[in-house]
């Protein structure tokens, strides 16, 4: 038909209307072999149901056109081309808005299977704009419209290290899953081994992108706040053994000296006057002892501070890599202005980080850079040690996490087998 027109248009007869004819005939065989060869190329439904709505849109628009055609021939004249144009675009325009609805209308006769799925997609939307569904049923409405018991909903979750099911678990994704994508980037999967074709599969997967999408984000919410409890039990755990210590600590050191040195100064009062002790030897004593109460007083305070964090953070950094017994290459590129509670944290993941690499990784060689810059302390501890560090409950690594979460930082930990240990801190430190 395009050639026909084409030649009308460019030569006045319908000869190139043959060219047309020539390659029809061509592509019903070559078409056909196709079908015979690659029989699950195609959606055979999906095609069924856009042929019976194109030609149902093409009964419907040949119809109006041609009263339309009728009417304006009478009004303007039959040999109008202007009419004729104004009545074909006029046609046109009319249909487009009812193909999509006549779309649906047909696929419900034809392809009853797509249907069901969209329209069950729709109508959970809709559900949860008004509050009475949630997104995780997606994964009970899409079996029930695909008749499919075993699809499953898969969610991508970085954090767990792969795909997810819609109650949180490990999924594995089938090679037939049908990807899930959001502005380009993959959020999640549709799986299933039902009798849906793939390429409904995939545009349901298209139209559940969204639905996906919540899922995913509501269990990375759920993750984070499951985490932040936890990050909570364990400050508040080493918190009452912090104090624990710190109470045994001054009762069994300073405390006791200071009761003895009491006692002696009382048991020196009575006897002032009878001359029966020696105050030089028990005052000398007693300057000792408030000498030595003195001394752990500071090593208590050390514990809750480390001193050196006195004079500033890369004093305190270049005197923990001369005191390591591993090499550390020290790069520092900070102006000051570092608040006392960041310095701290940042201190403590670089002790920490060294004293796991000295213990656990067997490094030769440790690379520590810190740098100060946009409002933020960026910490990066790399050794080259046998890598395979993992975050365990109650581990050093762990007690950094939380350490770092209070400061409001964010800490990263790659340690590939074989490959060494990198620790990556970020920490708000504007001014």
């Amino acid at each position: 038909m395009l050639l026909s027109w084409l030649g009308l248009l460019l030569q006045g007869t319908h000869d190139l209307a043959g060219i047309g004819f020539a390659v029809l005939y061509l592509a019903v065989p070559i078409a056909t072999t196709i079908a015979i060869v690659r029989h699950d190329l195609y959606d055979v439904d999906r095609a069924l149901s856009a042929a019976v709505t194109s030609s149902a849109v093409a009964a419907a628009l040949l119809g109006v056109f041609t009263v339309a055609s009728f009417a304006a021939g009478v009004v303007f004249g039959r040999h109008s081309a202007v009419a004729a144009a104004a009545v074909t675009a006029a046609a046109m325009l009319g249909l487009v808005p009812a193909w999509r609805r006549l779309q649906r209308a047909v696929d419900r006769r034809v392809y009853p299977m797509r249907w069901a799925a969209l329209t069950a997609i729709e109508d959970l939307r809709a559900a949860i704009s008004a509050g009475r569904a949630d997104p995780e049923q997606l994964q009970d409405v899409l079996r029930g419209a695909l008749r499919d018991p075993g699809l499953r909903v898969a969610v991508y979750f970085p954090g767990a290290g792969g795909y997810l099911d819609t109650d949180g678990k490990p999924l594995e994704l089938a090679a037939t899953a049908a990807p899930v994508s959001v502005r380009g980037r993959q959020v999640g999967a549709i799986v299933s081994n039902g009798p849906a074709p793939v390429q409904l599969q995939r545009e349901i997967a298209a139209a559940s992108a969204m639905l996906v999408e919540m899922v995913r984000l509501r269990l990375e919410l759920t993750a984070a706040l499951r985490e932040v409890a936890a990050s909570r039990s364990r400050l508040q755990r080493v918190g009452d053994e912090e104090r624990r210590r710190l109470e045994r600590d001054l009762h069994d050191g300073a405390q006791q000296r200071l009761v003895s040195l009491g006692m002696a100064l009382r048991l020196t009062q009575r006897h002032l006057k009878d001359g029966s002790i020696d105050i030089d030897g028990l005052l000398d004593e007693a300057v000792a002892q408030l000498g030595t109460a003195v001394a752990e007083l500071r090593e208590v305070a050390h514990g809750l501070r480390p001193g050196c964090l006195g004079e500033g953070l890369y004093p305190a950094l270049s005197a923990l890599a001369e005191s390591a017994t591993l090499p550390i290459d020290l790069e520092v590129d900070a102006d000051g202005g570092i608040p006392d509670d960041i310095a701290s944290t940042a201190y403590y993941v670089v002790s920490e980080s060294v004293a796991n690499a000295v213990k656990h990784a067997h490094a030769s060689r440790i690379r520590l850079q810190v740098v100060q810059a946009g409002g933020q302390l960026s910490v990066r501890v790399a050794d080259d040690g046998r890598g395979g560090a993992a975050m365990r409950p109650g581990s050093g690594l762990s007690g950094l996490s939380d350490r770092v979460a209070a400061a409001d930082g964010t800490l990263d930990i790659q340690s590939p087998p074989s490959e060494g240990t990198t620790v990556k801190v970020l920490l708000p430190c504007a001014s």
